[in-house]
């Protein structure tokens, strides 16, 4: 019989029975035992109402103080982390075999960036709102310039790296520069607000390498998500980490729509909620009785909610509460969006989140919607002192009128 390391011996089984536990633990991946040895925090929920809520401990590789995000439904597929900068103080030099893209919650500073071999560091200039990538492998470095600390929210494509080559000092420390990524261009973070059709699905893309004020910065009127709704996806150091910034007029919310684990919704303005629930629950649980697997979470500016926190496919559905509008940035990670996974090139796929479910797409039309999401919504803003603008034929199928002539909503 074979015979492992530890000396436990192994049986073939009986007739009739079958080899192995049946039941057993999921193990940790390499990633999951990188973060763990970190020795900071790592926070795993299906959200949070703000970043700047969660503990930061001492992290010695950085420099500063932080703490590990793994949403659930994001595990293996991408990770996040926050970093605080100390005050009048900068993070250690780094440089990672991984795609990284950074949002800045609060301070003021730089980024200092460079290829090995390179003579002269570029600095990005970076405020509260500003959104950029650190070009893959590039030997990177955060100063703050203020006297209060700095806080960085980072999306990473660390654990797909880590669970593949399952070797720290490498993913640290390869020697190979990216060139064709980035070559040290003098205007390569020059923000650039061309907006062009992405090549994949025909929406706003704006390709660029520098986001000064993600908060602020104008949007394209997109429609798929609400009426007014506006949207443009940022394409940045020809990464395959996948995002969006999209955000819903005052007084109006997002349908729902449903699609398998990857995505997480960082609020960038406004105050709301998301509510997410498993295909299974149906696509009205309040009304079916089965509400009580529906997950909820509030935000704002910095929080967070996965939108399908576990396998299978999951209905969420967006709802702003201020009388700011609700802007929100969807990470998505590397190769995991809907339109952008590996499958049979040349095939043909359908926006099916844009489409409803009555047409064959993924998308529940307020007329087919739970009663109860509208009446809360609308009992919600009249306590917040907001006007609700949903307009009453939104909800019978027929055209809006005086809102997007000719859609349906």
């Amino acid at each position: 019989m074979p015979h492992d390391d530890a000396g436990v011996h192994w049986h073939e089984p009986k007739a009739g029975q079958k080899a192995g536990l049946g039941k057993f633990g999921r193990p940790a991946m390499p990633y999951d035992q990188f973060m763990d040895a970190e020795g900071i925090p790592v926070y795993r929920d299906i959200g949070v109402r703000t970043v700047r809520d969660l503990p930061l401990k001492p992290w010695a590789r950085l420099g500063g103080r932080g703490t590990y995000i793994q949403l659930f439904g994001t595990e293996g597929l991408w990770g996040m982390y926050v970093v605080e900068v100390p005050a009048g103080g900068a993070l250690n030099i780094e440089r990672h075999l991984y795609e990284k893209m950074v949002l800045v919650i609060d301070g003021r500073g730089s980024a200092e960036i460079w290829q090995e071999g390179q003579p002269v560091r570029q600095t990005v200039e970076w405020q509260r709102g500003s959104m950029f990538p650190i070009p893959l492998n590039a030997f990177h470095r955060f100063v703050n310039a203020t006297n209060a600390p700095a806080l960085l929210l980072c999306g990473t494509t660390a654990p797909n790296i880590f669970n593949l080559v399952d070797n720290a000092h490498f993913v640290f420390n390869c020697p190979y520069n990216f060139s064709e990524r980035y070559s040290g261009a003098a205007d390569y973070f020059q923000a650039r607000d061309e907006i062009a059709p992405d090549p994949v699905r025909g929406l706003a893309m704006r390709k660029t390498n520098f986001l000064p004020d993600v908060i602020n910065c104008d949007l394209p009127l997109d429609n798929r998500r609400s009426p007014g709704y506006r949207r443009v996806e940022p394409h940045m150091a020809g990464n395959r980490f996948y995002q969006w910034i999209g955000q819903h007029e005052t007084g109006r919310y997002s349908k729902a729509h449903k699609h398998a684990s990857s995505a997480v919704l960082i609020c960038l303005k406004g105050r709301g909620y998301t509510y997410t629930w498993p295909e299974s629950l149906s696509a009205t649980p309040w009304k079916n009785g089965t509400a009580e697997g529906v997950k909820r979470q509030d935000y704002e500016f910095g929080g967070m909610v996965s939108a399908a926190p576990m396998s299978g496919d999951w209905f969420h559905q967006h709802f702003g509460v201020s009388k700011d509008p609700l802007r929100l940035t969807a990470w998505f990670g590397a190769n995991n969006s809907r339109a952008r996974k590996p499958g049979v090139p040349g095939e043909k796929l359908t926006d099916r989140g844009a489409i409803d479910i009555k047409q064959g797409g993924d998308a529940i039309p307020y007329y087919d919607e739970d009663p109860f999401l509208r009446q809360e919504f609308e009992t919600t803003l009249a306590r917040e002192g907001v006007a609700s603008r949903m307009n009453p034929a939104f909800y019978t199928g027929k055209a809006t009128g005086d809102d997007e002539p000719g859609n349906v909503f």
